[in-house]
């Protein structure tokens, strides 16, 4: 699958498509997709995003609003510094933004070939949060930084998605 066929699972995720989410969940245990299926309830309109800004997706309801990136990979750790830093410029701009509009900024990472939550969530330390975000921001786990200072993601340590989910239909 290519990165914007990710974007558009995710993108159906949130939006509680029952199709993509009988799909993602074949290989997931009964507390994941159990998880998964909360988010049909109290789904979210998602906006895919053109262009890159620094957030592939917009997904908003009534209660709580954030920008999201979707990252994919076949290994377990993505490093931002790859591509010459693109991603790590990005991953910059994305922090200047949300801080500038107290947004809360989401990465997404999905692996390739894994089995059960394919999917991991993470955010950007980030200050000024107000409100309900800034307790899901709180509880969220921060993209980690190398010794020369650039983002990275590891898969394991990321937030299951189905816990995400979980958490925000509660």
């Amino acid at each position: 699958m290519s990165a914007s066929q990710y974007e558009r699972e995710l993108k159906g995720i949130l939006e509680g498509e029952i199709k993509i989410l009988t799909k993602i969940t074949k290989t997931c245990s009964l507390i994941e997709k159990d998880n998964y299926f909360k988010i049909s309830e109290k789904p979210f309109a998602v906006i895919r995003a053109a262009g890159s800004f620094g957030a592939d997706l917009v997904a908003t309801r009534g209660d709580i609003s954030f920008l999201t990136e979707v990252k994919t990979s076949s290994g377990s750790i993505l490093h931002f510094s790859s591509m010459a830093g693109k991603l790590q410029k990005q991953a910059e701009n994305m922090k200047i933004i949300c801080e500038k509009t107290k947004t809360l900024p989401i990465y997404a990472f999905r692996t390739k070939g894994q089995h059960g939550d394919s999917w991991r969530i993470y955010t950007l330390h980030i200050e000024g949060l107000e409100g309900r975000i800034s307790v899901v921001h709180r509880r969220l786990p921060k993209i980690s930084t190398s010794k020369s200072g650039n983002y990275v993601m590891r898969w394991d340590e990321g937030m299951p998605l189905s816990d995400f989910i979980s958490y925000l239909c509660k």
